[in-house]
């Protein structure tokens, strides 16, 4: 299920496009996910498990509960897409990581979800370099601490 469109007014014309374009693209992940046998999170999961990761770090990543992961990666290793390993440092922890079949699966979902591919593909190389600037420089001022 996706996030609600924003909140009830947005402030300004920047605040409501960002607010549509976030609605749009979760649309179209939801929508990729789902061609591929797949729910939103357990996308977002595979995706983040192309190099081995921990249950605590995918958790404190994503910032859900650890035992929402551990759900999610259940259904994964059910459909043969990820599996658990001993961390090679910490025998008492697991890894998760990829199997050739979820690797497969996971490429096939990134080529069909082609959402910033499309909506990049109108603007000059001039713009794209403009919108990347502009998108990072707002997430670093979201990332500062608020005085």
């Amino acid at each position: 299920m996706a996030a609600p469109p924003g909140p009830v007014a947005a402030a300004t014309g920047a605040e409501r496009a960002m607010f549509d374009f976030v609605d749009a693209y979760d649309r179209a992940f939801e929508q990729a996910a789902q061609e591929h046998g797949l729910s939103m999170a357990q996308a977002c999961v595979l995706g983040r498990v192309g190099r081995d990761r921990g249950m605590r770090e995918l958790a404190d990543e994503l910032g859900c509960d650890a035992s929402n992961i551990t759900q999610i990666i259940r259904r994964l290793e059910a459909r043969g897409l990820v599996r658990r390993r001993p961390h090679p440092a910490d025998g008492r922890s697991r890894q998760i990581v990829r199997t050739p079949e979820g690797t497969a699966l996971y490429t096939a979902f990134e080529e069909s979800f082609a959402f910033a591919r499309a909506v990049t593909a109108g603007l000059s190389a001039d713009e794209r370099d403009q919108l990347t600037a502009l998108l990072r420089k707002a997430l670093d001022a979201a990332s500062r601490p608020t005085p």
